[in-house]
């Protein structure tokens, strides 16, 4: 501590502590270290990816990444940032920018039983790849009648960034998720980060795993327990981030944060939320949605992507299937606009569901929302 002290005082430039300042600062800073040590830590999204991938290469040979950049540049979002020094080019590929290309080859490998992990350096190009995906990957199990697996993990940002246009800014969640023999998973915080990729990185199925681009730098309280090498949770299994009694909010990745937001002013208004984090949206966790709308009465989905045949209308179809006479309220969807993403920022905010659409839907179910007659 007195190294430390003594560093500090010296790198201080020209101010100069008596014996008895030193003294008290010393005190001070002892104080601040001990709090800052038993306070939660906090990882962001991008470490919380690195450091699953970086475990699962080192628990299990057969992992290796492949994609554009995750090697010498390490990583278009430095998510596989260290990994070619410690793995080598035989396990962290870098491509051409051959979307097709690579991913069939990560697919042959998955069935020679490897893990590859395909990295697209946005889920936009996996459009070109999407054969390789759909009628490879995912119905090989069933169609060999199980005799061949394919434990291979797409992985990738997802969804609208800022700025990019509409070929680079769509959610493919509801278009991964309609196709039988795909899991498809969407983390929002880092421990979902760290525990999902885990998971689909040791399932023996093929999984999509879609992260967001603006939630990498993000950072989030961790446990003790998520950061144990063998921490993973549960495909299939969605959190609720916060209880309420009013009124039930399902979100997905980056959405979730836009969700929490909303219960606090809400909250402020006397509207209790219950904020559902769904992680998986194929398998999807009907069971917590359903006892939470049973709970709650009412029922709000929020997502970036287009509504029709969204995700939002399969959790409206599966509570109106399961809870129809729970409901004391229509239930409303919060989705992206049914446009291509503008490339205009005014007009790209208009296109993405925001905090205040979500407020205004709940208020909605609630019917707290001011009529347009008083509010004129």
């Amino acid at each position: 501590m007195l190294g430390i002290i003594n560093r500090k005082i010296c790198s201080g430039g020209s101010s100069v502590l008596t014996s008895g300042q030193s003294l008290q600062w010393a005190r001070s800073s002892a104080s601040a270290l001990r709090s800052y040590s038993s306070a939660a830590k906090e990882m962001t999204v991008r470490d919380a990816l690195n450091s699953a991938l970086d475990e699962e290469m080192s628990a299990d040979p057969k992992v290796f990444l492949m994609g554009e950049e995750v090697g010498e540049y390490q990583g278009a979002y430095k998510i596989s940032k260290g990994l070619l020094d410690k793995y080598g080019p035989e396990r962290v590929l870098d491509t051409p920018i051959t979307e097709a290309g690579f991913t069939g080859i990560g697919v042959g490998a998955a069935y020679h039983g490897l893990r590859p992990v395909i990295e697209f350096m946005t889920f936009n190009f996996s459009m070109q790849a999407i054969d390789h995906i759909i009628n490879s990957a995912a119905k090989s199990n069933y169609m060999s009648a199980g005799q061949i697996s394919v434990p291979i993990v797409f992985r990738g940002p997802n969804g609208a960034a800022a700025g990019v246009g509409a070929q680079h800014s769509q959610c493919y969640a509801s278009w991964f998720a309609s196709c039988p023999g795909l899991k498809v998973l969407t983390p929002y915080s880092s421990e979902d980060a760290r525990g999902l990729l885990k998971a689909a990185i040791r399932d023996p199925d093929p999984v999509v795993f879609l992260e967001n681009e603006l939630l990498y730098g993000e950072s989030f309280p961790i446990s003790a327990e998520a950061l144990d090498s063998s921490f993973c949770l549960p495909i299939g299994k969605a959190k609720i981030e916060r209880e309420g009694k009013d009124v039930t909010i399902t979100a997905f990745s980056k959405m979730v944060g836009y969700a929490l937001k909303a219960a606090e002013i809400l909250a402020k208004e006397g509207i209790s939320s219950e904020v559902i984090n769904l992680r998986s949206i194929r398998p999807l966790d009907r069971s917590t949605i359903n006892a939470s709308v049973r709970k709650t009465n009412r029922l709000v989905t929020v997502e970036e992507g287009f509504p029709q045949h969204g995700v939002g209308a399969e959790i409206c179809t599966s509570v109106v299937e399961d809870s129809f006479g729970y409901l004391d309220a229509p239930v409303e969807r919060v989705a992206g606009a049914d446009v291509p993403m503008p490339y205009a920022a005014n007009l790209e905010r208009m296109a993405v569901p925001q905090v205040e659409d979500i407020v205004r839907a709940a208020k909605r179910a609630c019917y707290r929302s001011v009529p347009l007659a008083a509010a004129a």
